[in-house]
């Protein structure tokens, strides 16, 4: 019975997760993308986060501070914002993915108004992003 109770929590929450989605087409293979590193983030260990997930689907990663380089045909922008309730923790996120300045993937991650009640709260940002980003990717 505990084993049916902590699989109906888990669809539970993963209904529940603060994010919408646009995934990728399925049609779209990706080798490699630029991440333009957003010096505005304070969210300990983002970049790291968006790295290791795409790394995850065997996707590499290249980081760049100012102009993409020529090479990069997909581009990552992404915004991300802690909030602080006895702890610091994601409270909101958001990721474009785009092919010749068109977003061709998007997600918003945002806990904001339900960070109270949520156990995601306490997870650490990669336990937050990486379905996320699976979503992103059109993988489930």
């Amino acid at each position: 019975m505990r084993e049916t109770a902590w699989l109906g929590l888990a669809i539970l929450l993963a209904a529940c997760t603060p994010a919408q989605v646009h995934p990728l087409d399925p049609s779209i293979r990706i080798d490699r993308v630029c991440i333009h590193a957003n010096p505005q983030v304070e969210v300990a260990d983002f970049l790291t986060v968006l790295q290791a997930g795409f790394t995850r689907h065997g996707i590499a990663t290249e980081v760049y501070s100012e102009a993409p380089p020529e090479s990069c045909e997909y581009v990552l922008e992404y915004e991300a914002r802690r909030s602080w309730d006895g702890v610091a923790s994601l409270a909101h996120a958001e990721l474009y993915l785009q092919r010749a300045g068109k977003t061709v993937g998007s997600a918003l991650f945002d806990l904001r108004g339900k960070a109270g009640d949520s156990l995601l709260k306490a997870h650490d940002p990669e336990n937050q992003m990486n379905p996320v980003i699976d979503r992103l990717l059109g993988v489930e």
